[in-house]
């Protein structure tokens, strides 16, 4: 018997030999003939496989299909010159029905069966392991001699007639400061799964205990390991045991089949790749195209302006528009909270600062599929139903959004409002946003910019977002533009120090995002930009499909209209000065937020940010 020494320098068709002669004593393929290819194997009968190939076209992350046999062929001339299925993987297993009724070493005793039937060669990560390696980064199953994790998840694949199953994923664990090239090693080979389809916690797959892979051995984390999850080609295997097919195989589960391809012909996906953290708990990163971080970069930047000369440039942090896009991005519910009554002496108190910032993130947000909702104070529901009604008028808003109020009436009251029950496992929303909302002060108080107290027209949504810190997978997200509005306890140090009054009016109540804007409506008009930019990102779709089922090309019936335009902010600024909201800075009710003339201003910054 040959020892696994050396193994991983010999030549794709030495090991083949090899493994024809059942000569090794090792079980799995994991660092063996590194730079090639190697393949996952599924062997079904001829009337099977135009169907399995459709699954595979519509689930290539998974399955990317590199070789189809015709029926009986045991060969495969494209991925190698000598190749004979029916002994060339180490080991193979048999399914019956849906069941798996045995492992083999060889398949030759069921030649006559397999003239009937046909192979498919998909694409195995195994494959990236050498480009993993050129990158500096520890392969840790290959460390500690054993098989990679394989894992079910809660993931749906594409359905495709009678193949169905849910996605399958290796994981590996990778330094956190290794995160970034990692991906970058991996997103451009394609047949061999491509980026990771998650980082971070395995619950959000729905994996409960990484020490239980469901096929594959433990790998261990050293410390400052993140778990890293690609798709894995064994998702063939699910879906032959849920077609219940009268006789197939496949290999076994690290047991590749190895072809004489380089991993040369690198196919780009998108863009260069970079990982950002969105959620520390549970602990979660996305990726995204730098080409994409750039252009919100850009949004950012045009909006950080500082029109009202009140040294918001202090406030501002690089990247929290990307961190809060990417978050609700990943969000498939959001609460929107807005409403500043500064105007406390007269009816309605609110500005006009905040509600069309607002209306812009939930009209991207409905365009995206998500659900939506706003909560404000109760004395300014009926005034918020109106502008809710005109925005659908004004064709702003697909559809009206469940508008809500919030009362403290018991300790637990913010958990009840947020979650089932009470019950932070059953969140009803993913991610909070606040836009131009006054902000708890840290005597308890809410002020405006002229250091008055108007806390009597304010319902205590904060304890909202302070709920949502003790909540695993609710994130939040703070809109402002002077540093005592909800969200901007994160700045509130600079708050102190650069803003008038800011010793008193800062707001004491972070969230985990804070976008800091010239005017506030401009930050909420940035969030829509950046979410479109982000479904358009190849890249990043991706990732949120799990690379499963086809790409969602961008829409422009779809999303393009829910962008802010000058026409409709227009429209719906002069619907503001029909209902008495006025102008913050001057409480005036002509074409103006925060004392800044609509025209050749906010139209202008809106024009840019398109």
């Amino acid at each position: 018997m040959l020892l696994t020494g050396g193994l991983k320098s010999l030549l794709p068709h030495v090991l083949r030999r090899i493994i024809r002669c059942n000569r090794l004593s090792i079980s799995n393929t994991s660092g063996m003939a590194e730079g090639y290819k190697q393949a996952n194997v599924v062997i079904l009968h001829k009337s099977l496989a135009d169907d399995f190939e459709k699954f595979c076209r519509a689930n290539d992350g998974p399955l990317p299909l590199l070789y189809r046999s015709q029926p009986g062929d045991w060969k495969c001339p494209s991925l190698s010159s000598d190749s004979y299925i029916r002994t060339d993987c180490l080991q193979y297993r048999k399914y019956e029905h849906g069941a798996c009724t045995g492992s083999l070493k060889s398949l030759k005793e069921y030649s006559e069966q397999l003239k009937d039937m046909v192979t498919f060669y998909l694409g195995c990560s195994f494959s990236f392991e050498k480009a993993v390696q050129k990158a500096g980064i520890p392969i840790r199953n290959v460390e500690q001699k054993c098989n990679v994790s394989m894992y079910k998840t809660s993931v749906p694949c594409q359905s495709i007639s009678m193949f169905h199953c849910n996605l399958v994923v290796t994981m590996r664990p990778i330094p956190e400061s290794k995160l970034g090239p990692a991906v970058l090693a991996t997103s451009e080979l394609k047949e061999a799964h491509g980026a990771p389809i998650h980082i971070g916690d395995p619950g959000l797959l729905g994996i409960q205990d990484l020490s239980k892979p469901d096929y594959g051995d433990p790998v261990h984390l050293h410390p400052g390991d993140i778990p890293v999850f690609w798709a894995c080609g064994v998702t063939g295997v699910e879906a032959i045991i849920n077609c219940r097919a009268p006789l197939a195989f496949t290999h076994s589960p690290g047991c590749m089949f190895i072809t004489d391809l380089k991993n040369d012909n690198v196919r780009s996906l998108g863009g260069v790749p970079q990982v950002h953290c969105i959620s520390q708990d549970p602990l979660h990163f996305s990726i995204v195209s730098a080409e994409a971080a750039q252009k919100i970069k850009t949004l950012e930047t045009l909006i950080g302006i500082d029109p009202g000369e009140r040294g918001i440039r202090h406030l501002q942090r690089d990247g929290e528009l990307l961190g809060a896009c990417l978050a609700m991005s990943h969000a498939g519910s959001v609460l929107i909270t807005t409403g500043f009554p500064t105007h406390f002496n007269h009816q309605p108190p609110e500005e006009n600062d905040g509600p069309p910032g607002a209306l812009a993130i939930a009209a991207m947000l409905q365009a995206l599929e998500k659900r939506v909702a706003i909560v404000t104070d109760h004395r300014a529901l009926d005034l918020n139903r109106k502008l809710i009604e005109k925005a659908v008028q004004l064709g702003i808003l697909k559809k009206p959004i469940p508008l809500l109020s919030y009362q403290r009436e018991s300790a637990d009251s913010a958990l009840m409002f947020l979650c089932e029950d009470g019950n932070p496992g059953r969140p009803r929303f993913d991610h909070l946003v606040a836009i131009e909302r006054a902000g708890m002060a840290a005597d308890g108080n809410y002020y405006n910019a002229r250091k008055v107290n108007i806390k009597h027209l304010v319902d205590p949504i904060d304890e909202l977002f302070l709920a949502a810190q003790t909540i695993p997978g609710v994130t939040t997200t703070g809109v402002g533009d002077g540093g005592n509005e909800l969200g901007m306890g994160k700045v509130k140090d600079a708050v102190k120090k650069h803003i008038k009054n800011g010793d008193v009016i800062a707001c004491d109540v972070e969230a985990d995002f804070t976008v800091v804007a010239g005017v506030s409506n401009w930050g909420g008009y940035a969030v829509a930009c950046g979410l479109h930019v982000l479904r358009c990102c190849e890249l990043h779709d991706r990732y949120l499909r799990r690379a499963v089922g086809f790409p969602r090309a961008p829409s422009k019936s779809l999303w393009l209209p829910a962008l802010p335009s000058v026409t409709k902010e227009e429209k719906l600024l002069k619907t503001l000065v029909q209902l008495e909201v006025r102008s913050g800075k001057t409480a005036s009710l002509e074409m103006e937020v925060d004392g800044l003339p609509f025209y050749n201003t906010h139209s202008l910054m809106i024009e840019k940010l398109l």
